[in-house]
Parts: C-alpha cells; sequence; structure tokens
C-alpha cells in the first residue's frame, strides 16, 4: 500500500463523525441510524447546539479512499469461482459470503489465494472425521459391560438379604412359644378363683333357704305374729 494511500486512511479516521438519529437515546425501539429528521419543532432540524449535527459536505472521506477497506483494498464480495475471474490482486481483495458452505468455501479460498487475492474473511475449516459410529459402538460395548457387572452385584446382594430375613423369621416362633407359656400359668389362677365364686355363692343360698321359714311364720287369721 502506497505511503499516500495510508496518509488518506489516516484522515478519514481523523474526519469521520458518526451521525446519529434524534432520540435514539430517549426510546429504546428507535436504533441509533442516522434519520434526517423532519419535525416542525425538532431542535436537531433547527441545528440547536448539542443536538448533534447533519451530515453535510466537508465531512465526507477523500474521494480516493472512500469505500475502500482499511488494508488499502478494495473488497468484492464471491460466491463461487467464476467471480473470481478479472480480479486485480494488487487493488482489489476477496471476502467470501456467509451463504457458502464450509466444503465449496475450502475450494474457494484455496482458489483465491492460488489466484494471489487476499481473503478479508479466511477461514480454517476442520476436516470432518469419521470415528463418531465407533465412539458410539464403544460406547455401548462399555455400556453392556457395565450391565454385565452391575448384574452379579446385585445378586450377591440380594442373597444376604435373604439370609438375613430367613435369619429373622425365626423369632416370632420363639414369641409364639412364650405365649402358651403365659395362658398355662393364667389357667390355675382360674381355677383357683371358681372355688372361691362357688364357696361365695353356697353361703348366700343358705341364707335365703333361712329366710324363707321366717317368712311362713304366720297366723291362722293370715296376720304376723309380733315378735
Amino acid at each position: 500500500m502506497a505511503t499516500e494511500v495510508k496518509r488518506l486512511i489516516r484522515v478519514r479516521v481523523e474526519k469521520g463523525a458518526s451521525f446519529k438519529r434524534d432520540g435514539y437515546g430517549k426510546k429504546r425501539q428507535l436504533s441509533d441510524s442516522w434519520r434526517k429528521p423532519r419535525g416542525q419543532h425538532n431542535k436537531q432540524r433547527e441545528q440547536k447546539k448539542a443536538k448533534g449535527a447533519h451530515p453535510k459536505p466537508g465531512f465526507g472521506s477523500p474521494v480516493a479512499v472512500r469505500g475502500m477497506h482499511p488494508s488499502g483494498f478494495f473488497e468484492v464480495l464471491v460466491s463461487s469461482a467464476k467471480e473470481l475471474e478479472g480480479l486485480d490482486p494488487k487493488t482489489q481483495a476477496v471476502r467470501i459470503a456467509a451463504t457458502v458452505g464450509d466444503r465449496k468455501r475450502v475450494a474457494l479460498q484455496d482458489a483465491a489465494l492460488a489466484a494471489g487475492l487476499k481473503v478479508l474473511n479466511a477461514r480454517t475449516v476442520k476436516a470432518k472425521t469419521k470415528k463418531a459410529p465407533a465412539k458410539k459402538e464403544e460406547a455401548k460395548d462399555e455400556g453392556k459391560q457395565k450391565k454385565e457387572v452391575k448384574k452379579p452385584a446385585k445378586s450377591k446382594a440380594a442373597a444376604p438379604a435373604k439370609k438375613e430375613a430367613k435369619k429373622e423369621k425365626p423369632a416370632p416362633k420363639a414369641e409364639e412359644k412364650k405365649a402358651p407359656a403365659k395362658k398355662a400359668a393364667a389357667k390355675p389362677k382360674a381355677e383357683k378363683k371358681a372355688p372361691s365364686k362357688s364357696a361365695a355363692a353356697k353361703p348366700k343360698a343358705e341364707k335365703t333357704a333361712e329366710a324363707k321359714p321366717a317368712a311362713k311364720k304366720t297366723t291362722k287369721s293370715g296376720v304376723k305374729k309380733n315378735e
């Protein structure tokens, strides 16, 4: 890049101004892209101080570098190998379109570099490997091995649990054996109580027998004797 072009690009950078539409900072839906103010009472249209400058002669970049990339080349958008024909590598640079896929991008990028053109958005594309299926198969094999390893572990864990359950079962039997012993001890108590009840009942019967003759002591006229 010539020294004169470098100087003009530097001038363009120093001279550049950013023109923003009025009210872009007040409302969220407004962007900072330039729109000419047309309001009757708009302060920016009236060129009030601190309301923002208007695009007008004097803000433009030098004609020699107008539209030039900062690298010093005029960029050309390319999407196929045919568009590379007739381009000057000294003054023009290539920008590959975003719609181009990785497979065609590699071929187009190589063709541009072979022609001596600079690629502004050069990219290194990684070659796709076909090792993914092998990994899946390995993962499946590992999964099967883990399942096989887990199965015997479950059976071992279940065996002690069953043994413990068997050991716990005899405990209720011992309790059942103890229960009849309590019942046998309770029976003699009931037998002892039975004679006491019968003995208590007999005196009551004797009292009633003795009371009856006393009630029958009456005179022939049916009047009880005064004792």
